[in-house]
């Protein structure tokens, strides 16, 4: 009986040393990151990390347990019980050295641990592999491979312990009493300890320092605890009873009335209008150099002879978001996309709907593939009448892990931008690029910094594009509006919630552009539509959330982005951060703009469930 006992306890023991493992792995895999941690930190990441290992090794030990129970009084051979044991432990230590794998790798890019999130983007799994390099691919399937075979190995071992040998009711009568005791302790672990918290992300959180809560939270945790949130939309960010939620929201919206006229930029009321999204264009980056030479000497240059953003944000960190929020204004949201959500995406106003409504002809370019994260089907919705792609183009080059390359697609869309002026109806043309993004092979030379030589290759390709627009009679009438689609973590060392990873170019350019000016009203990618619409003399009433950034005030003029459970809000008066995972103020040196936040946040999602 004693070793029947001693094996779920055994299974919960090395469980909760093999998930605690993970800690120091991914600790060293982020080196630069963990550099300043010291000796202390890492003990504090493996201790406060304990109670979701404890949790997860709670889950695992369920079914050993229940074995244990059932062998007291099924007589079946015990090969049975060993095979049911075995396939269990062969499937927890797969799920977790994926898990494990997975996350480690997508922390670098999310800087956030692996949640649902990441299941939007496996509905097109090919599209989703091409953002992963040969070699890390390799690296990531040996750690899975590794940290799986030492976790069966691990497992066969205390199976040896096992005894599923039935016994006779005097001892399983008392040993039934036993395990249901030990089952009850498995339920502690797995609540989370016997306080009125359950167990949650949060409840790891130690540290100032977010990256250190991040090492401290386990990804398996993380990501099955994610599984079906963010159902009932409009419940999902209660911070204020509807009536004050709706009065704060009046005072904030885009689409409020203004003390004036907007001020001109430009010296056309109808030009033809190109928006490139940039894959990744940080604002770190465009300002790096490298041994005193800039990595992106053409937006350098397009900022002086343009209108210059200063005080220009990202509403999140994804392109999927990104996109929604530059060309239907629409704010980003946290652990889900809405444009996954055709039936409220559709719903969304539009740039090119607008401007379609306008007599102008709408077309968008990707040398992709948009049926990623659902990208057609939202952009035929809204008012994109033609769409051009990876599966549309023909070049005599091999496409690369995303598509085509920056060098054939901006070579082709400046070919098509003059195309579509000479056949002289107004048009909308829009390109997102797609070099710079991870794995950042690309052929070019530069930089020895691959993210940066890939940064640097689309800074040209995008600037040759403009100097031969520039060069044809196209540009006279031409309003192009570079942007990008969000951030990079650049440095390494930059955090995923502060406003500096969110920073983002934006620049008018064109011949339709009066003079170069610098902007410095703090605005975010969701003021695009309204501030482009209020050029263009339409209307922009239907756009709730975006503001026109030439307009007087109100409104109220403020930069606002998600991140994976937050939110962040900038304007001239200081920046706050929220996390939801901790509950927590990050950081606050305008506290009122905390309130502007939780409004917008929570407004967006009450949207989203109504529509």
């Amino acid at each position: 009986m004693r070793r029947k006992l001693a094996f779920p306890v055994a299974v919960f023991c090395a469980t909760v040393v093999m998930m605690a493992v993970q800690k120091p792995v991914f600790m060293t895999y982020y080196a630069v990151e963990a550099s300043g941690a010291g000796f202390r930190g890492w003990i504090d990441v493996l201790w406060h990390g304990l109670t979701l290992d404890l949790t997860v090794a709670g889950y695992v030990t369920v079914l050993p347990i229940l074995v244990t129970l059932f062998s007291l009084w099924l007589r079946l051979p015990e090969k049975v019980w060993r095979g049911v044991l075995t396939a269990w432990f062969v499937l927890v230590a797969v799920v977790t050295a994926v898990i494990f794998a997975v996350d480690i790798a997508l922390y670098e890019h999310w800087g956030f641990r692996i949640d649902a999130t990441v299941l939007i983007y496996l509905t097109d799994p090919e599209e989703a592999m091409a953002s992963v390099d040969f070699w890390l691919g390799v690296r990531q399937t040996l750690l899975a491979a590794v940290y799986a075979a030492g976790m069966i190995w691990v497992y066969r071992r205390i199976l040896g312990v096992f005894d599923g040998r039935p016994v006779g009711w005097r001892v399983a009568l008392p040993g039934s009493v036993a395990v249901v005791m030990l089952a009850g302790f498995d339920f502690l672990a797995i609540r989370g300890g016997t306080g009125a918290s359950v167990a949650n992300v949060s409840k790891v959180y130690f540290s100032p320092t977010q990256f250190l809560n991040h090492a401290a939270t386990n990804p398996v945790f993380s990501f099955l605890s994610s599984l079906g949130d963010r159902v009932d939309y409009a419940d999902e960010y209660p911070f204020f009873e509807e009536p004050v939620r709706a009065a704060k929201f009046d005072a904030l919206r885009g689409n409020g009335p203004a003390a004036g006229p907007t001020e001109p930029v430009l010296n056309t009321v109808r030009p033809n209008v190109v928006i490139v999204i940039l894959e990744s264009f940080a604002r770190t980056v465009m300002d790096a150099e490298v041994g005193g030479e800039p990595v992106m000497p053409y937006m350098q240059r397009l900022k002086r002879e343009g209108v210059w953003f200063e005080n220009f944000f990202a509403n999140s960190f994804r392109t999927d978001r990104g996109e929604v929020a530059i060309l239907s204004g629409f704010p980003a949201q946290t652990r889900m996309s809405v444009m996954k959500l055709p039936a409220k995406s559709r719903s969304l106003p539009s740039v090119a709907r607008s401007l379609a409504g306008e007599g102008y002809a709408t077309s968008f370019a990707y040398g992709g593939d948009l049926n990623f994260t659902n990208q057609a089907s939202y952009m035929y919705a809204t008012g994109w009448q033609e769409l051009v792609w990876q599966k549309d183009l023909r070049f005599d080059a091999p496409a690369a892990d995303w598509g085509y390359d920056d060098a054939l697609m901006c070579d082709w869309f400046a070919d098509r931008v003059i195309a579509l002026s000479d056949a002289g109806k107004p048009f909308l043309a829009g390109l997102l690029t797609l070099s710079s993004h991870t794995p950042f092979d690309v052929p070019y030379s530069k930089f020895d910094d691959k993210v940066l030589n890939a940064m640097a290759f689309s800074d040209e390709c995008v600037g040759k594009m403009i100097d031969r627009l520039k060069a044809s009679p196209a540009w006279k009438d031409l309003l192009v509006v570079l942007v990008a689609d969000h951030g990079y973590p650049y440095p390494r060392t930059l955090t995923y919630n502060e406003p500096l990873r969110h920073r983002i170019p934006m620049i008018w350019t064109g011949g339709a552009v009066a003079e170069p000016r610098v902007v410095e009203d703090y605005a975010a990618q969701i003021d695009i539509a309204a501030t482009l619409l209020a050029q263009l003399g339409i209307a922009h009433d239907d756009f709730d959330y975006s503001k026109d950034i030439f307009a007087p005030t109100p409104p109220r003029k403020f930069a606002y982005y998600t991140f994976n459970d937050g939110f962040g809000v900038v304007d001239a008066s200081g920046e706050a951060v929220w996390d939801a995972t901790g509950d927590r103020v990050v950081t606050a040196t305008n506290p009122e703009l905390l309130d502007v936040g939780r409004t917008m946040l929570q407004t967006t999602y009450v949207d989203i469930g109504n529509r």
